[in-house]
């Protein structure tokens, strides 16, 4: 279906701007985005806002063109469902927008709406309307990636469990298939169609359809299927730019690769990239060899756009990617050096639409996770899944202010080669400002000292060991020239009636700086480690160390007109406490505190929000006549320094310290009443199917025992087979199917056979993701070969479903048993089979799985466990099966104090359990003990009551071949901050 007229005049920005966009719909219809003129380098577009206004989204070879002004996108990914207290959103959204990135991407998991066919559900915790109202309060574009097939390491790759047991091949363009996307997608759109920027309603940006889709590429049924999502998003009235991630640089579908109904142009080319830190960074991109796979080169007409790039890499069960040290080694490995060196060659190489991935991974909490993943999906992220910034932001916080505030960086050619001794250097020019850049990286271990060959001379510079360094030449910093800098720019801004430039480097760095001044300037050196000097040749000089002590400040002024210009000088940890914000008023400057939340200008009286971690003085340049400082709501003494600017006369306070209480007066209770012959199971569910849509083959002659074909898709499973005539009865064989590190038990008229799980994976087997079976085999006891009636019963904890990465339908592959065989008898077996009970109207499908336990309430805060037994950890007991352990706690963090909080649990690691954590109801992960890396989880605040009482449940089960704890168990204060923000209880 073809856009209406009205629609393509706001997808058409570029068509008034005259850009030239690649791609033919196939229908030979005229584009609407044809080429008439050069757009040149221009003001960067300001922060994006909901303004009723109509605005228009264009795009060329170099770079998205936003309301006729170039914009490099750098965005991050964070995904709503990975942290279930949406007043945590706006707190990571914050922290976003204030550390440099314009953008925030976002999944969203068609599981996690839709607990059945035709039921949707998105409020609460799935309030995506609410989100999108966050991000656009924040000032962020959104690039919105609804699937259908997210992957995301999410359970079935986001499909929903109840898609396992339908007709149809999913990722493909079959009918019954395609109905229930279509559906997924009106839910969708139906939300996003309200926040699009290009109506002034919202801020959504771009729209992926699908994900990394490389399983039908370039065959019929795949541009069927591609062309199907396109033409069903713009039917929906979705007029944003479209894209696909592909997996890796194939060149697939990029424009002209489907049939689009007519439409010319709105369609963009991304692939996504994940190199290991002990690689060479590829050359991706426009500028990289490689022809029609080449990266950018694969669609030569749109911008570079690498829709996932590695901002980290998740871990799997046994930490097998990082040795057993969990995300702390994910971080160490890929740290700021790696992010700087990766991401610069990206951007060398022509790609300015950006997404790091992650970017606040947080939690797969419940059973979320696909079975390749523990419950952190803390990533190794810039801000850590407890929202702490790490100092891996500081490249993400330089280049993110960079590309906002010099729209140089969105227009650049290649330029003649250069070479340096030691150093891979790319040389880029901007066609329309003369400005040079310089990308100089170092791909060995060790420092690297070379003299680079630039257009403004020779200079001299050191490169740490696997590392990057950007430098400039020709830029233009307000009114005047930069000559060149050994340091990188982070930002140039007017605030108020001077100009502040920011300059940046490692902090062992010496930054030498030369402007271009025909006259000589008065320079005032406000900090005693700068150094300057004029010389013949009409520059100045400015030379200043980037150590650990701070920000240093030099000011040039002039008596004529030229705006004053503050240069400033700082490392990486002195650059991520400045902040750029705009107001309507006028751009601030702020110096000092961990983080800036909110600014706003009121008369003179500048009112910040934000955090501060370690005492700190403040310091805001801004408009001229500002003279009062309010704080979080308290006004602070101030001075006028020489720079202009107005500091705090004293230090705000550190941190004050939170204790926590301690984990006492457990009470606890066995389960699993199932196992005994006289359990009640009428009321289960009858498994006597004969055929399944499943991918694993029902085996001949015997009733399908697929957990989902009965409507049971998340956590743990029981059945209970009925049968008579055990004489000769030698060993039962159960063969099942589970995701990694599934388990079985089973029980013979209540007395335990044993315990069967599936192997810790190592690297070989986590590459491959498949889904995990195995037959255990129990002997059986003479004294329970009686002919008369007996009871089977038998646990599965399934650990999720399959994703679905090669189109194969691997997301239907059987969960739970999936055959019983008998050896020395041939009984003929009634089975009944009970999973989950109907899902949690607040905390979802994905909360809860089949315990009894779990079914009875015993996770839930309001549950009386008065007459449960009391208990005190460390515990060490035999036992195979589930025990509960429940406590309460009360906290009293006060009301300014952002404090986040986790849960420990340590044994001795040979003991085999493991255990599910319930917080108020909230099922927030689970630790297997013998297994790891995992031994704290996040208590997200507003699920977490910080001030008030707490119910703490753990759901404990024993394998029986060991002793079980658990053994200790406490809180653990995972970061605290002064400011933060109010936090509403979910």
């Amino acid at each position: 279906m073809a856009l209406s007229r009205r629609t393509f005049s706001a997808l058409a920005g570029s068509a008034a701007l005259g850009l030239g966009l690649g791609g033919s719909g196939g229908s030979g219809a005229p584009s609407a985005f044809a080429a008439r003129a050069s757009v040149p380098t221009g003001p960067a577009p300001v922060p994006p806002r909901v303004d009723g206004e109509q605005h228009t989204i264009g795009y060329d070879r170099y770079s998205l063109i936003v309301d006729g002004r170039r914009l490099v996108v750098w965005s991050g990914e964070m995904h709503p469902f990975r942290l279930p207290s949406p007043a945590l959103w706006r707190d990571v959204l914050q922290k976003m927008r204030a550390h440099g990135f314009n953008a925030v991407s976002v999944y969203v998991a068609w599981n996690y709406h839709s607990p059945a066919p035709g039921t949707y559900d998105f409020s609460g915790v799935r309030d995506l309307d609410l989100f999108l109202r966050t991000a656009a309060e924040t000032g962020l574009y959104v690039i919105l990636r609804p699937g259908p097939y997210i992957n995301a390491e999410v359970d079935g790759g986001g499909f929903p469990g109840w898609l396992t047991v339908t007709r149809g091949t999913a990722r493909t363009d079959d009918p019954t298939y395609l109905s229930y996307a279509d559906q997924w997608l009106t839910q969708v759109n139906r939300i996003a169609r309200k926040h699009l920027f290009t109506q002034g309603t919202g801020t959504i940006l771009l729209y992926q359809i699908e994900n990394e889709y490389d399983a039908h590429a370039g065959d019929v049924t795949g541009r069927r299927y591609m062309s199907h999502l396109y033409k069903k998003v713009r039917a929906d009235g979705i007029d944003v730019p479209l894209f696909h991630n592909d997996k890796g640089r194939n060149g697939y579908w990029a424009p002209g690769s489907f049939d689009t109904g007519g439409e010319t142009g709105g369609w963009l080319y991304g692939f996504d990239g994940y190199p290991s830190p002990s690689s060479t960074p590829p050359d991706w991109g426009s500028f990289g060899p490689g022809g029609a796979k080449g990266g950018a080169s694969a669609s030569p007409s749109t911008p570079g756009f690498v829709p996932e790039f590695g901002g980290g890499w998740f871990d799997p069960w046994g930490g097998a990617w990082f040795d057993g040290k969990g995300y702390a080694e994910s971080r160490r490995t890929r740290d700021a050096a790696y992010e700087r060196r990766f991401c610069l060659t990206n951007f060398a190489n022509g790609l300015t639409l950006h997404n790091v991935y992650m970017t606040f991974g947080g939690t797969s909490w419940g059973w979320l996770p696909a079975p390749v993943v523990y419950t952190s999906y803390d990533y190794g992220a810039a801000i850590d899944e407890a929202r702490n910034v790490t100092a891996k932001i500081a490249p993400m916080h330089q280049l993110g202010h960079l590309f906002q505030s010099l729209p140089d960086f969105a227009k650049l050619d290649r330029a003649a080669e250069v070479a340096a001794r030691g150093l891979k250097v790319y040389h880029l020019v901007n066609p329309d400002t003369g400005a040079h850049v310089y990308v100089a990286r170092n791909d060995t271990a060790a420092p690297v000292t070379s003299d680079l060959p630039t257009d403004a001379g020779r200079l001299r510079i050191t490169v740490p060991g696997k590392d990057a360094r950007l430098l400039t030449t020709g830029l233009k910093l307000g009114e005047r020239t930069l000559k060149y800098s050994t340091a990188q720019p982070v930002f140039c801004l007017t605030a108020g009636q001077q100009d502040v430039a920011l300059f940046t480097g490692r902090s062992a760095d010496m930054a030498d700086l030369v402007l271009m001044t025909p006259e000589e300037p008065s320079v005032m050196r406000l900090d005693p480690e700068a150094a300057w000097v004029y010389n013949d040749d009409d520059e100045l000089r400015v030379t200043s160390p980037l150590g650990e002590g701070g920000l240093t400040r030099v000011l040039v002024q002039k008596g004529g007109s030229e705006t004053p210009l503050v240069l400033l000088f700082g490392d990486d940890a002195t650059s991520v406490r400045l902040f750029p914000y705009d107001t309507p008023t006028g751009t601030l400057v702020v110096y000092g505190p961990a983080l800036l939340r909110h600014a706003e200008l009121r008369g003179s009286a500048v009112h910040l929000t934000g955090d501060v971690t370690g005492t700190t003085t403040i310091e805001v340049w801004g408009p001229r006549g500002i003279d009062t400082l309010v704080w979080n709501g308290r006004t602070l003494p101030t001075r006028v320094t020489l720079s202009g600017s107005l500091m705090t006369t004293g230090l705000l306070p550190a941190v004050p310290e939170v204790r926590l209480p301690t984990l006492d007066g457990w009470r606890m209770r066995r389960e699993n009443p199932e196992a005994g012959p006289g359990f009640d199971d009428s009321r289960w569910k009858v498994a006597d199917r004969t055929t399944s849509f499943s991918s694993t083959p029902v085996p001949r002659g015997r009733p399908v025992l697929f957990a989902d074909d009965y409507g049971f898709h998340y956590g743990d499973v029981w059945y209970r087979g009925a049968f008579t005539g055990a004489d000769g009865l030698e060993e039962i064989s159960l063969a099942y199917s589970t995701g990694t590190q599934g388990l079985l038990m089973a029980w013979l008229d209540g007395d335990p056979l044993g315990t069967h799980r599936m192997p810790v994976p190592d690297r070989n087997s986590t590459a491959r993701q498949g889904s995990w079976t195995a037959t255990a085999t129990f002997p059986v006891r003479e004294a329970l070969r009686s002919p008369g009636p007996h009871v089977l019963s038998v646990l599965v904890r399934r650990m999720q479903h399959d994703q679905d990465g090669k189109g194969l339908d691997t997301h239907k592959a059987a969960r739970g048993l999936t055959a019983a065989s008998f050896t020395g008898a041939a009984p003929k077996v009634k089975w009944r089979i009970q999973g989950e009970a109907a899902p949690d109207p607040v905390r979802g499908p994905m909360n809860n799985g089949g315990l009894y336990g779990e079914r009875e309430g015993w996770h839930l805060p309001e549950f009386r466990d008065h007459d449960w037994e009391p208990v005190a950890f460390p515990r060490a007991a035999r036992y195979q099966g589930v025990t509960w352990y429940r406590t309460a706690f009360r906290l009293s963090v006060p009301a300014d104090l952002d404090a986040s909080i986790g849960l420990t649990l340590e044994d001795d690691p040979y003991r085999a359990y493991r255990t599910q954590i319930f917080l108020n109801g909230w099922n927030l992960g689970q630790y297997i003990n013998n297994v790891g890396p995992q031994h704290t989880f996040v208590l997200p605040n507003g699920i977490l009551r910080t001030r008030g009482t707490n119910t703490l449940a753990l759901a404990a089960l024993s394998e029986f071949t060991t002793l079980s704890g658990p053994g200790a168990v406490r809180l653990t204060l995972l970061g605290t901050a002064t400011g933060g923000l109010p936090v509403t209880p979910v």
